[in-house]
């Protein structure tokens, strides 16, 4: 089992479920985070002053899977999160974490294991 943390543009969320429903991953945690990684920030500007921005919104989403799935929720998750022309990427696109994961116990029967995902 593993536990995939990706965090993306807040526009591309929308795709971003589709494309995971297409590959059979229909439960998903979605956060609203905030972050800078190589963008670096941005300058908006209020009231005619600029100011300078240091955090990005972002859309974190932790998806508990078992193995055999981790790789179509990569590739799910990696083409719709993309923007740019012709879905190419770029900067600021986000970032997917894979790590282990231990066990999964599901609340309401004490299911364990995979079958608990």
């Amino acid at each position: 089992m593993k536990w995939i943390t990706a965090i993306i543009q807040p526009f591309r969320l929308e795709a971003v479920k589709q494309a995971l429903s297409d590959v059979e991953v229909f439960r998903l945690t979605v956060s609203d985070v905030q972050g800078y990684g190589r963008q670096k920030g941005h300058t908006e500007y209020f009231r005619g002053q600029a100011m300078q921005v240091n955090l990005i919104r972002k859309v974190r989403l932790d998806i508990a899977v078992n193995d055999n799935f981790v790789q179509p929720t990569i590739d799910a998750i990696m083409k719709a999160a993309r923007s740019g022309p012709g879905g190419k990427g770029q900067i600021g696109d986000g970032k997917i974490f894979v790590l282990p994961l231990e066990n999964v116990i599901r609340v309401s029967d004490g299911t364990q294991g995979g079958e608990a995902i």
